[in-house]
């Protein structure tokens, strides 16, 4: 695996929500995908909703670096989207940051 593999960052982000907003919070994460993939330094940017409980959402997306990373959490567009979305969760959202670790 090359080094620049190895300087990927790979996020798992959960925001959960009650169903009475859940057509809400789902329209506004999907605000996060167009222009976040178009941001240097993305690999990725996918938005999933559990099956097992569609009020759980989670963002999945991939950066070259963790600069690109960091980058993404300051772009203006994360920070409109988050204006809005923050008071229709039941909970902050959590973020996991991984790192690859195979081939």
């Amino acid at each position: 695996m090359s080094s620049t593999r190895y300087e990927e960052q790979h996020l798992i982000v959960e925001f959960t929500c009650e169903s009475p907003n859940r057509d809400r919070v789902k329209e506004l994460l999907q605000e996060f995908i167009g222009p976040a993939r178009e941001e240097p330094g993305c690999l990725y940017y996918h938005l999933y909703q559990r099956m097992d409980d569609p009020n759980t959402f989670f963002i999945l997306d991939g950066w070259a670096n963790e600069k690109a990373a960091a980058a993404h959490g300051e772009h203006p567009n994360v920070k409109r989207v988050l204006v809005p979305l923050l008071p229709l969760l039941s909970r902050p959202p959590t973020i996991v940051v991984n790192k690859c670790v195979s081939a």
